[in-house]
């Protein structure tokens, strides 16, 4: 009855764990969900003010496909300001979400058997986009001494004749790494020797770095200009998950063909969202800064603690509120009832079932040694969470 398409799917992992833990909420059973992809912060006030003002104003109808004119702007002014990156507002597509602006982004650029190169462990959502384009997903498996991020040496021995594009996340989504700018550029260098490689660089967690400021990937190799889709938007740094309101900044051509396929496939993202967002990017960041110091403090915490239980390994990182530790010592073992824990999909099931604790396993993100613990809750829940995690990692049997 249904599509191929549709059957080859996979669902999002991150939503299914997600989904667990609120249904033994409410079932009456103590979970402490660290799974979720959204800051707890609420939206700062002036933003929402914003868009009660535009409704009060009687902004209720569509706008342009591509998002109003006055918010291209803003966003074409914020990468001048704050990247030192230059785009026209014809080069701007403002969309129902950043993931919605990787979605069409690959349908534009991807056709049947182009190779599409995706560095694990990646978010969820990634190598479905690929097939959903008729793309062939190509996975590198990064390396945790090297916070798992592509080295130039894997980049240049994946790349082939049939890759069209480079995924690439910092601050990453699930390990919370960062690349430099001396990583990002030579990571350029090789990619000078592929004139036809596209990079899609998805910067959502931008705002959300702790040691030094964001950079960009064309800010260090400008060179990448004409095949370069830089995506971005609301939801993690101004805590606006709910708004649905993200964007990518292309080339006119790659521009006008996700804008093509978002004209037939959504149209543009609701009006009083985009007033809002306008608003964000025109104001100063200092209504995001308490969030960043929190999620600092929450940081420091977590890889004090997780570093602190035995046989558990986890670098500090730089960006986004996850921390993505190994736990491969604990993989292999049994539990209390006798089952063998074989990956961290089984760990994390046994977690969650034993000791109330919800975490997305690593096997998700295409990494199976780790699993990805959000810190976007109170500290109060993360102390209780690790108390839980050494818990029933200790309950298991060598």
């Amino acid at each position: 009855m249904i599509s191929q398409r549709a059957a080859a799917l996979a669902p999002s992992e991150t939503l299914k764990i997600s989904a667990l833990a609120k249904e033994l909420q409410r079932a009456g059973k103590s979970v402490i969900s660290l799974s979720a992809g959204e800051p707890d912060f609420k939206t700062p006030a002036h933003i929402c003010e914003a868009a009660k003002k535009a409704i009060d104003d009687g902004h209720h109808g569509y706008t342009l496909n591509t998002g109003t004119v006055e918010l291209r702007q803003a966003i074409v002014n914020k990468l001048q300001r704050e990247n030192n990156l230059t785009f026209a507002p014809d080069e701007i597509v403002v969309s129902n979400g950043a993931k919605q602006s990787v979605g069409f982004s690959l349908l534009a650029v991807v056709d049947k058997g182009d190779e599409v190169i995706i560095p694990a462990p990646f978010w969820v959502s990634y190598p479905e986009m690929v097939k959903l384009a008729q793309g062939t997903p190509v996975i590198v498996r990064t390396a945790f001494e090297n916070d798992f991020k592509l080295t130039p040496a894997q980049l240049r021995e994946t790349l082939t004749e049939n890759t069209k594009v480079l995924i690439l996340c910092s601050p990453s989504n699930p390990t919370g790494s960062c690349y430099t700018a001396e990583e990002l550029a030579a990571l350029g260098e090789v990619l000078k020797d592929y004139p036809n490689v596209i990079v899609l660089s998805d910067e959502i967690y931008e705002y959300i770095t702790f040691d030094g400021k964001h950079v960009s990937m064309l800010e260090v190799a400008p060179f990448l200009k004409n095949r370069f889709i830089l995506v971005n938007g609301f939801s993690k740094g101004f805590a606006m998950t709910g708004w649905r309101l993200g964007w990518l900044a292309s080339t006119k051509e790659i521009a006008g063909a996700v804008a093509k396929i978002q004209s037939q496939e959504t149209s543009g993202p609701s009006t009083i969202s985009q007033k809002a967002g306008e608003v964000a990017l025109n104001s100063d960041l200092s209504s995001i800064q308490e969030m960043l110091e929190a999620f600092r403090t929450r940081r420091d915490y977590m890889f004090e603690a997780l570093n602190a239980i035995e046989g558990v390994r986890c670098f500090k990182p730089g960006g986004a509120f996850y921390a993505f530790p190994d736990v491969s010592h604990y993989l292999g073992r049994t539990s209390p009832d006798g089952k063998t824990i074989e990956n961290s999909t089984d760990l994390c099931m046994y977690l969650i079932e034993a000791v109330g604790l919800a975490l997305v396993p690593g096997d998700a993100f295409g990494e199976p040694n780790g699993v990805r613990l959000s810190y976007s809750t109170d500290m109060e829940s993360l102390k209780e969470g690790v108390k839980r995690l050494e818990t029933g990692l200790k309950s298991l049997k060598a």
